[in-house]
């Protein structure tokens, strides 16, 4: 038994939102839910792992303006009716894996029934970032329970403390006038990435009494081909096994990316691990029976 991943659904950005974190998560939640038949209201518990939003926001919760936009039980409780539970999740490029952990636990002890897990990034805009690098993107995952023998297994994590400066995002003032969005990395960090994956690797399948050649796919974060190089190296598989999103650079959103290429492309019954690596230097490992 174990939780579900029933649905994934992927916002590329428009011109509309390009620096809208909120408007491309709120495509993805909505079009994850249409594609599952599901409406916002029947959402239990609504996570938003995603970082870089409009104007640098801090406050509120970016969860509780996806659960308004997409109309998720939006007013306040009432006594004995269904409501829905939304907050932040702030782990980077790890955020999504994360945010199934936790997913995991709330429906394992039969406390909800049904979780979204979001997560987009976009440059703040308006002058309030310099040189941002990454790729505007939004993804959604809807979450349930199943009393089979499948879904997500036991995560394992690793951390690579001495490493802890290999990626930084600060928000500070320039000019003492507006606070601009700064983000640096070494160049060593896909090293970095790999060393943690691979650990958290490791711990996971020897928990599980598996060696990768027991996993059909690898679906991995973040999406960049260093990473993926390296990655593969360090678990002894050909670079091909390895999955990662479709643009190189997507943030939070790339675990999800990958997962959705993986599930269309593995059997009904395959095994498939999902490995995120991200600032701290933090990884995760878990496996997905689909």
């Amino acid at each position: 038994m174990g939780m579900l991943i029933d649905r994934v659904a992927i916002a590329e950005s428009g011109w509309r939102s390009r620096h809208s974190a909120l408007r491309l998560a709120v495509k993805s939640a909505e079009d994850c839910l249409r594609g599952a038949g599901r409406t916002a209201d029947e959402v239990d518990l609504l996570l938003n792992a995603g970082i870089y939003r409009d104007r640098n926001l801090a406050e509120p919760a970016l969860a509780a303006l996806i659960q308004q936009d997409i109309g998720a039980n939006p007013e306040e409780p009432h006594e004995d009716a269904h409501g829905t539970f939304s907050f932040d999740v702030a782990n980077g490029t790890c955020g999504v894996l994360t945010a199934l952990q936790i997913v995991d636990g709330f429906l394992k002890s039969r406390a909800i029934d049904c979780a979204l897990v979001v997560a987009s990034d976009a440059d703040p805009g308006h002058g309030q970032s310099e040189d941002f690098p990454l790729t505007p993107t939004g993804a959604s995952l809807l979450c349930s329970w199943t009393d089979e023998g499948r879904g997500l297994g036991e995560m394992c994590w690793a951390n690579l403390s001495e490493h802890s400066d290999s990626f930084s995002a600060t928000v500070g003032l320039r000019g003492g006038r507006r606070n601009i969005l700064r983000l640096q990395q070494s160049p060593g960090i896909d090293e970095h990435y790999a060393d943690a994956a691979a650990s958290a690797v490791s711990r996971c399948l020897r928990e599980s009494n598996l060696t990768i050649d027991d996993i059909d796919a690898v679906a991995a974060a973040p999406a960049r081909p260093g990473f993926r190089a390296a990655l593969a190296d360090r678990l002894g598989i050909p670079t091909d096994r390895v999955t990662v999103g479709d643009d190189e650079g997507m943030h939070t959103a790339a675990l999800a990316s990958a997962f959705d290429r993986v599930s269309t492309a593995v059997d009904e019954g395959g095994l498939v691990l999902l490995v995120a690596a991200g600032a701290g230097i933090t990884a995760g490992a878990a496996l997905y029976r689909l």
